[in-house]
């Protein structure tokens, strides 16, 4: 089941986007990324694994995924509760969505702009503590900031989802032997300070049985919008 606040953002901006925000996404001001068939649409697999429907209650937007992926493909999708009749969900998970409410957001004099040559760190630092998906050309996405100490990468943050009008902050991680230095959440607040000076609004992702993790988004400023399946699903 999806459990939904709705919640407006400042200048009364509306948050539905937020519902699909896969596709409205794509559909939008990512839409240079898509594949696209019809009413489905995925990122490039090198980008973010994920793809979306325009409505996943809609036979025919799953008839038009099947035909962009192809028989008897793996893909994953979120927000989806059901497949239809020769689908298979082959594993999946419930994530939480948390929006910007009161953060307070600001530059981090020590974090840098992390760039392509830098992906290979970023991978290392995200195999290493497993923030959520980030793949070679994630960085393509929107700007990521770093943390370095002694030349090392040790925490970082980035943008990823762009639905109209919101900003979503990912990567958030910090190597083991560096946490419990607010570093984290002084990158947070420096990625969304770029996020609100163009004009957008900030949101994030966790899977749901982060506690540590959600915990910290809400003591610095976020409010727990929506509860919602992700599926990964094997086509006919």
């Amino acid at each position: 089941m999806i459990h939904q606040l709705d919640l407006r953002g400042d200048g009364g901006l509306d948050s539905r986007v937020l519902n699909n925000p896969v596709w409205s996404a794509l559909d939008g001001p990512h839409a240079g990324f898509a594949e696209r068939n019809g009413q489905a649409a995925r990122y490039p697999v090198d980008v973010y694994a994920f793809a979306a429907l325009a409505d996943p209650g809609d036979p025919a937007a799953w008839a038009d995924l099947h035909t962009l992926v192809g028989p008897a493909t793996v893909v994953r999708i979120k927000p989806a509760e059901q497949v239809p009749d020769g689908w298979e969900v082959v594993g999946g998970g419930v994530g939480v969505q948390l929006v910007d409410t009161a953060l307070r957001a600001e530059p981090a004099p020590e974090a840098v702009r992390l760039g392509p040559d830098d992906v290979p760190e970023m991978l290392d630092l995200v195999a290493r503590t497993e923030p959520g998906p980030f793949l070679k050309r994630t960085i393509e996405l929107g700007t990521y900031l770093g943390i370095r100490e002694r030349g090392r990468l040790i925490a970082m943050a980035g943008e990823r989802l762009r639905p109209q009008g919101w900003t979503e902050i990912s990567a958030v991680c910090t190597d083991p032997e560096h946490r419990g230095r607010g570093l984290a959440t002084r990158l947070i607040r420096a990625v969304a300070a770029g996020i609100r000076e163009r004009g957008d609004t900030p949101f994030l992702h966790a899977a749901a049985d982060n506690t540590p993790a959600i915990r910290l988004y809400e003591s610095i400023g976020f409010t727990l919008r929506r509860r919602s399946t992700i599926l990964l699903v094997r086509t006919p």
